[in-house]
């Protein structure tokens, strides 16, 4: 009699929980809860992202330093190219995305395993992954731009340029180089045929490269604009200026790989040793780095060491 009434009491609710459900989401539905929700959430990010980049202008015609966590986003995202890809893609929505990334790693690996662990090492890997592919990404546009700008400066050198013309002799000039520098002086070009600021559109094109040597050669445009300088003398002044860059920047390279090679044999030293000890000792080394709290704090270790390693190595690519 008990077992019938327990039966019966969990039929019971399991139809009362299906009802429920089913009543919420027919609610849902006839009201279109959802899609007005996803309605008022496009619009903020949207009005967000309008106010910022409002801002964004009005601290570059001030020439003033921005700062934030939304404008570091927003730079990595430019120098990696994504918005140049998808114009639609604001820091705001990046952050939004990351997060529901996160959090369906999160349950997916939660429960399959059964591990809330488990759940956070698939956050901890998905961002690690994504923030390397995105370093990936800046450092091949920051290659390109590199192998381009002695390009850039002779052809700029080639014209003769007027403090009015200057965009349009981008322009032209675009059609020679590859990307990012294609789609970036085209854009100049456009913003200032559109709102008839030329500085203000130098100086927005140099926040979209994250190469300091065009930067620089942008903004010193920029002072020749408005003070109507020699613009001869600046190609040739910054044609020196980037090979004398271009040959410390080999310099530190051939650093960068003597200390690659060095953490390499390094890591193989600490790879035989660990060898020896199993052998030693009768465990394996699979055991001692992922069956042992040592050997998992050794491994956190060792991949602390090479993620500051890689951050020290872009740092002294730049």
């Amino acid at each position: 009699m008990d077992f019938n009434l327990t039966l019966g009491m969990k039929i019971l609710i399991g139809i009362l929980l299906y009802l429920t459900f089913f009543l919420l989401f027919f609610w849902m539905r006839s009201r279109r809860v959802i899609g007005q929700v996803l309605s008022r959430t496009a619009e903020s990010l949207d009005a967000r992202s309008r106010q910022r980049v409002q801002a964004g202008r009005e601290y570059l015609s001030r020439l003033q330093e921005r700062t934030g966590v939304l404008y570091r986003i927003e730079q990595k995202l430019t120098y990696s190219g994504l918005t140049v890809k998808w114009s639609w893609l604001t820091p705001e929505l990046w952050v939004l995305l990351n997060i529901m990334a996160s959090a369906l790693g999160y349950f997916a690996a939660a429960l399959w395993t059964g591990k809330w662990t488990a759940g956070l090492a698939a956050i901890l890997v998905s961002q690690c992954l994504r923030s390397f592919c995105l370093g990936r990404m800046m450092s091949r546009n920051f290659r390109l731009v590199n192998d381009n700008l002695l390009k850039f400066l002779d052809f700029l050198g080639n014209y003769s340029i007027t403090n009015g013309e200057v965009t349009s002799v981008l322009n032209q000039i675009s059609r020679y180089l590859d990307e990012p520098l294609h789609s970036v002086l085209d854009a100049c070009y456009y913003e200032a045929q559109t709102t008839g600021d030329t500085s203000l559109a130098l100086l927005s094109m140099a926040e979209k490269v994250e190469h300091p040597k065009f930067k620089e050669l942008v903004r010193n445009m920029e002072i020749s604009v408005r003070y109507s300088a020699d613009f001869v003398v600046l190609v040739n002044n910054s044609r020196r200026a980037v090979r004398e860059y271009m040959r410390t920047r080999q310099e530190r390279r051939a650093l960068v790989r003597e200390a690659i090679v060095n953490m390499v044999i390094l890591l193989a030293m600490s790879a035989v040793i660990l060898l020896a000890v199993g052998q030693l000792i009768g465990i394996g080394i699979q055991e001692i780095l992922f069956g042992t709290m040592p050997g998992r704090i050794c491994l956190g270790v060792i991949a602390g060491i090479f993620a500051l390693m890689y951050g020290q190595i872009r740092r002294m690519d730049r």
